[in-house]
């Protein structure tokens, strides 16, 4: 076992940086001045030290061996009941310290960002508080050791979203945006929940160890029959769908950009919406079992690609464009791991994490030069106007893009790559349909996203004129993490480098290996070793057969199998992208009237599109207002009013019924009092004879 005493430091940071700007925020409130900056470096600084921990655990693991790279911690047991251990603690190992690296760095940078654009909000203190609370809860998500550490700080950054969404509660589109993101991702939790369960029970029911520790877990996979194994992995990936903004629980995350901009980089690109796709990944070895979760998933996630990419042509708010993106990013996600390609699922976190915190925090630059405006027909010109913003900004959209060199071109070419050399053995033409609609998708992201480009920093401009005068640079401490961002996205593509290139092995692959492998952690570990099924002496094996998985099915080894077909997809990747960009330039910077005149002509179709494909609305028919019909007319009025009502008021009667008797003997008279003190006498003297 390869123990770690520091661990705990990496929660712990954040979780402290809450508890003092939580402090500050009540010993403030009465007061007129503003708010005390001071607060802000204090919590940017605690995730500061999370990232040096985080940074210093990950070089330990660098210097182990690949079956051992891996380090825990053990808190406390929190239950331990007949076959039932359970406790709390961390563990890092390549999937983990990965996540948690750009997690806390990127977090760094929207906090440091942060006390810039929030400088005149007089809830500063209170909302470095939430966001402090918001990375020690993804912190313990990704740490834990098993799935309910996990689960905390599942709800923890739910709850987190919440308060940080209706973070400008005053106003009643924000609270409800913060109360919509609650309760969709309630309904996802209701699913993970159940799918802990099934697990869970399976393994009591088959004589294994009843666990939810990761490794223990795996460790049983073979006691594990695949309809349960599908059941669960279904279920874990409804709530997916929740957190991860998913088809048909996707609704929340586009009415997130009520929140502050920060709020938004942080929800979109480093943290809560990605937490749907660590958990599939981490859960790697159940969704191996059998193939029919993995291809609910892939075609889950290539519907929502597709569907967030073309609403996202139609949308004006510079935020909610980048919100569809995320959603439809988030598709390509796990649509590399619904594929079996987990590493390059989580490759592609990695690098959208980089471009997509840079456009984020682009826009809010944006918005913060032009006095809170989003509405992208009210810009435009304002490349010379704002020059570090703009500069910057082109980094990410080159590699949301898919342009070679920049970070997302070589994530999301490997996931079209997975998804056409993949194989299915539900559905043999699936694979080739998933890279057909990923393609499109990838096309289509090219032109919208070169549409918010054009409209916000090329052509006339169109910015009010009360505005206009004013417009101007953001602070060193917004445009800082700006070019931290943009050489981000231009480098650390670099580290995933496909093998067939001819630049040495893929290192973000041979990294995570072992992980997705079931050779991490050490069979020789005791602990975990000594749970054997009935029968199996010699206990099972760690790990199962990745048979669907991208590496075993497909083949990772690039020297071995023709790259031709690599070479010929990529180079259609890159001119889908560059013919993409071109449309867009082409519609709204050379013939702006163009797109106007096509949105015409499509009619009723490009108002379902810009509606969002009224699914809001079909809930609000389906579900909303039969829920409300229901309570109103018979909950209430049946059920409150009739029974419960009737039953406390009948109590209330009994009550006061029986106790009229009482009251006879309690009215004030001493000739009463008198008489009863008699009769005791009488009856003491009575039983003594």
């Amino acid at each position: 076992m390869n123990q770690a005493t520091y661990l705990a430091l990496i929660p712990l940071f954040p979780l402290l940086g809450s508890l003092i700007a939580g402090l500050a925020t009540l010993m403030t409130s009465h007061r007129q001045s503003g708010p005390p900056k001071i607060i802000g470096w204090i919590s940017s600084l605690a995730v500061a030290a999370s990232f040096g921990v985080t940074a210093l655990g990950f070089n330990a693991l660098r210097n182990l061996d690949p079956a051992e790279r891996y380090l825990e911690q053990s808190l406390f047991t929190w239950m331990d009941i007949g076959r039932l251990d359970l406790s709390v603690g961390f563990l890092l190992d390549p999937l983990s310290s990965t996540m948690l690296l750009f997690i806390t760095g990127i977090g760094f940078l929207i906090h440091v960002y942060s006390i810039g654009y929030m400088s005149h909000d007089r809830g500063f203190s209170r909302f470095f508080a939430y966001l402090n609370l918001f990375m020690f809860a993804m912190i313990l998500l990704v740490l834990g050791d098993n799935l309910i550490v996990l689960f905390v700080g599942w709800e923890g950054v739910g709850l987190c979203s919440y308060l940080l969404i209706g973070f400008w509660h005053e106003e009643a589109a924000n609270a409800v945006a913060g109360m919509k993101a609650f309760v969709v991702n309630r309904i996802g939790d209701l699913g993970f929940l159940l799918g802990m369960f099934v697990i869970f029970w399976t393994l009591y029911q088959q004589g294994g160890s009843a666990t939810f520790d990761y490794r223990l877990m795996e460790s049983q996979a073979a006691l594990i029959p695949a309809g349960a194994a599908a059941l669960a992995g279904i279920l874990l990936f409804v709530g997916a769908t929740g957190k991860s903004a998913q088809i048909p629980l996707f609704v929340w995350l586009p009415d997130a950009m009520a929140g502050p901009t920060p709020v938004s980089a942080l929800i979109h690109a480093a943290t809560m919406v990605t937490s749907g796709v660590y958990m599939v990944a981490r859960m790697n070895w159940l969704y191996e079992i059998t193939p029919l979760p993995l291809t609910i998933i892939a075609i889950v996630a290539a519907l929502t690609a597709l569907v967030a990419a073309t609403i996202g042509l139609t949308q004006f708010d510079i935020k909610k464009v980048l919100a569809y993106s995320t959603v439809s990013q988030l598709g390509y996600m796990f649509l590399a791991c619904g594929v079996g390609a987990y590493a390059v699922g989580i490759f592609h976190v990695f690098t959208h994490a980089f471009f997509k915190a840079l456009m984020f925090l682009g826009s809010g630059s944006v918005i913060h030069a032009l006095h809170e405006e989003q509405d992208m027909r009210k810009m435009g010109g304002l490349f010379r106007k704002i020059p570090i913003t703009a500069w910057t900004f082109l980094a990410g959209w080159l590699a949301i893009c898919g342009i070679v060199p920049f970070a997302g071109f070589f994530s999301k070419d490997e996931i079209l790559w997975k998804a056409w050399s993949s194989q299915n053995a539900l559905l043999p033409w699936l694979p080739k349909a998933l890279w057909f609609v990923a393609f499109l998708t990838a096309g289509i992201t090219a032109i919208y996203m070169t549409r918010l480009v054009v409209l916000t920093f090329f052509g006339k401009s169109r910015v009010e004129p009360q505005k206009e005068a004013h417009i101007h640079e953001s602070p060193a401490t917004m445009t800082f993490p700006l070019v931290v961002l943009a050489i981000g996205s231009l480098l650390v593509g670099f580290w995933g480098t496909p093998e067939f290139l001819g630049l040495g092995p893929n290192r973000f692959h041979d990294w995570l290996d072992p992980v997705f492998h079931g050779q991490l952690y050490g069979e020789q570990d005791s602990a975990h070793s000594a749970a054997t099924a009935p029968g199996d002496p010699h206990g099972i094996s760690h790990g199962i057969s990745h048979g669907s998985s991208h590496e075993s099915s497909h083949g990772a080894d690039h020297a071995h199998h023709d790259t031709t077909i690599e070479w010929i997809l990529m180079g259609a990747s890159l001119l889908m992208a560059a013919a993409g960009i071109g449309v867009g330039f082409l519609f709204y910077l050379k013939n702006p009237a163009l797109p106007t005149n096509i949105a015409a002509g499509l009619g009723g179709l490009y108002r379902l599109v810009r509606d969002k494909y009224r699914v809001d609305e079909l809930y609000d028919a389906t579900v909303v207002r039969p829920l409300v019909g229901l309570s109103r007319s018979f909950l209430w009025k049946v059920i409150d009013v009739r029974i419960i009502d009737f039953i406390v008021n009948f109590v209330g009667m009994l009550a006061k019924g029986l106790s009229f008797a009482f009251r006879i003997l309690q009215r004030g008279y001493v000739q009463t009092y008198a008489f009863v003190i008699l009769l005791g006498l009488a009856f003491i003297l009575f039983r003594a004879m």
